[in-house]
């Protein structure tokens, strides 16, 4: 297999992944009370903050793939505006990973990173 089919071929399986963040995530989130977005169990996170800190992170994604590597801390929106950064990002994400621009970090590195960080905030929420 050549470096090429085997960088697309990752590439595509981070796609994959990707599309079940988006997945996974939703089902989380779709009709979800009102009242859960400040639920706060014990000293941990609100499910509010913690969709804004997977923002953060699918943000962080796009900025390593595209070699900018900015990270920010941002303040939670409402719940709905939370939700719609969720899908707005993962779509951002995902549109640079179909395009035809270079990775600047591995595909492995993004997985490792961002996406399974990400993954495992989304079971957190649902866990909530």
């Amino acid at each position: 297999m050549s470096s090429s089919l085997s960088s697309d071929t990752k590439r595509e399986l981070l796609r994959h992944t990707v599309a079940t963040l988006a997945y996974r995530g939703g089902k989380a989130i779709r009709n979800a009370p009102a009242s859960l977005a400040d639920f706060r169990p014990a000293d941990a996170r609100t499910p509010v903050q913690i969709l804004a800190h997977i923002g953060d992170l699918l943000d962080w994604a796009l900025s390593i793939a595209s070699g900018r590597r900015t990270w920010k801390d941002s303040t939670p929106l409402p719940w709905d505006g939370e939700v719609e950064r969720f899908f707005g990002a993962l779509k951002q994400f995902d549109d640079y990973l179909a395009s035809s621009e270079p990775l600047q970090a591995p595909a492995e590195k993004l997985f490792q990173g961002p996406i399974a960080d990400a993954m495992t905030h989304v079971g957190q929420i649902a866990i909530l």
